[in-house]
């Protein structure tokens, strides 16, 4: 039954995908070694269909958990070498994979067909599964302000319209520079509000974070005609409203 189940939960999507790598003499072993949390008694296909769910999955190549060099054929390659830490992480997800897939199956199903979940699922593609604001706040612990939405456009364009981040809403980069904003990096906080308002200039709760932070930084003029627009864009806004009537005379 978990030999079952393994190969349930992997994605369709590896049936059609290509290998990357250059060929050699290597073959997929029919008695593979070192497997501890994969089924055991795995076929090479079945062998060759799990890495490659993992691979698509995470949108990394069989280096990223294996031993070996690129300009190496496969052959030489230490495959079932435990020294990179990546490998004993896959194993832990795999096994996280089993007890949500395990869980879910306690649950009677919403519809016809039970949820399962696979790499994919969380990963879509990427090696570390992070929303779009936690990936932008890596990088500005890591490297500053500007690398950080460096990083964010980088992102997008390689991204969007993929359904990984959102890009679509005016959310992310508000609470990125909300955080800034309450750390007291108001001049950061400017920044980020600006390009907010920027790439989503109808968005009335952008403006009203962009006023918040010229109101901080003391430019009450700039506030003004911030929250002006932010009404204009959302005559309900009550917080524009009652920020209008204290800031202007």
């Amino acid at each position: 039954m978990l030999l079952k189940k393994i190969f349930l939960v992997i994605s369709v999507i590896f049936l059609f995908s290509a290998p990357s790598m250059a060929q050699d003499d290597w073959e997929w072993p029919e008695h593979p070694t070192n497997i501890k949390v994969l089924p055991s008694g795995l076929t090479a296909a079945q062998l060759r269909s799990a890495m490659r769910d993992f691979s698509s999955g995470l949108g990394v190549r069989c280096l990223y958990c294996h031993e070996g060099a690129e300009d190496k054929p496969r052959s030489e390659w230490n495959f079932s070498s435990d020294e990179n830490p990546n490998k004993q992480r896959a194993r832990e997800m795999v096994l996280m994979l089993y007890d949500i897939d395990d869980h879910l199956a306690k649950i009677n199903p919403s519809g016809l067909q039970r949820v399962e979940v696979n790499c994919y699922t969380c990963h879509h593609g990427r090696p570390k599964p992070m929303t779009l604001d936690a990936e932008i706040s890596e990088i500005y612990r890591k490297e500053g302000l500007e690398p950080a939405i460096a990083h964010w456009s980088e992102l997008k364009k390689e991204y969007y319209g993929k359904g990984v981040y959102n890009f679509e809403s005016d959310q992310v980069l508000n609470q990125f520079g909300r955080a800034l904003l309450d750390s007291s990096k108001t001049d950061e906080a400017l920044r980020v509000f600006k390009l907010n308002v920027e790439k989503f200039p109808e968005s009335s709760r952008a403006w009203s974070s962009l006023a918040e932070a010229y109101m901080q930084s003391g430019n009450k003029p700039e506030a003004v005609k911030s929250y002006e627009k932010s009404l204009e864009l959302n005559p309900r806004n009550q917080n524009a409203k009652e920020m209008l009537d204290k800031l202007k005379p």
